[in-house]
């Protein structure tokens, strides 16, 4: 589950922020009402960041639509 705390709770409340980010997963911090940043434990920063890029012909080859620029 995904909460979203204001920056100023964040900073506040820093030690519970952590402690929900390892229970429940990751994060929101708004600012101004915004989605700003998202705090993830190491253990799921580390599987985000080995997860392979997809190469230029599956790019290319893929049924999905491509983003908007």
């Amino acid at each position: 589950m995904t909460t979203q705390w204001p920056v100023r709770d964040a900073k506040a409340q820093f030690s519970e922020l952590l402690r929900t980010c390892l229970e429940q997963g990751p994060q929101v911090i708004t600012k101004r009402g915004k989605e700003t940043a998202v705090v993830v434990s190491t253990e799921e920063w580390h599987l985000m960041r080995k997860a392979p890029e997809p190469t230029l012909k599956q790019l290319l080859t893929t049924d999905q639509r491509r983003a908007d620029p």
